[in-house]
């Protein structure tokens, strides 16, 4: 199964809306129509976003905020991955994983050094996840509570 990032379109906008997680999820992560009514409500996080694709299959989404200037605690950057989310019906396939490798890939083409996430504290949330890729806990909270990771690209 190939794994690939996909603008959104007029053609492919319903089916990447369709995109659901669980609603013991909803704690850590929005929906994607929230994520994308979110990019329109902050443009000063330059958010970049695309629906991730298994084959022909809309499975996912993710958006960063696209080498932005940081201006902590509101924009954290340049390069923050802002949302990632994979369908409940395919969690534990290895997309999410393959989704940040192509992402860390980007960020590295673009001179990016490091990656910047945030995840909400809790059971069930995503901080294994994220460790398990090699972020890192920054040492601080976003304005909202959530824990700032870091995976530096080096190498």
């Amino acid at each position: 199964m190939t794994i690939t990032l996909r603008e959104i379109t007029e053609d492919n906008h319903e089916s990447v809306l369709a995109v659901e997680i669980t609603r013991d999820q909803e704690r850590f992560v929005t929906t994607v129509r929230d994520s994308l009514a979110e990019a329109a409500a902050h443009p000063e996080g330059n958010p970049w976003f695309r629906a991730v694709y298994a084959d022909e299959h809309p499975v996912g989404f993710v958006m960063l905020s696209w080498d932005v200037e940081p201006r902590p605690p509101e924009v954290n950057g340049p390069w923050f991955l802002w949302k990632l989310l994979i369908d409940h019906r395919h969690q534990r396939s290895g997309y999410g994983r393959e989704v940040v490798r192509q992402v860390v890939e980007l960020v590295r083409a673009h001179g990016g050094t490091e990656v910047l996430t945030s995840h909400v504290p809790g059971e069930g949330g995503p901080a294994g996840f994220y460790a398990r890729l090699g972020f890192v806990p920054r040492g601080d909270l976003d304005p909202d509570g959530e824990v700032i990771l870091r995976l530096p690209l080096d190498g």
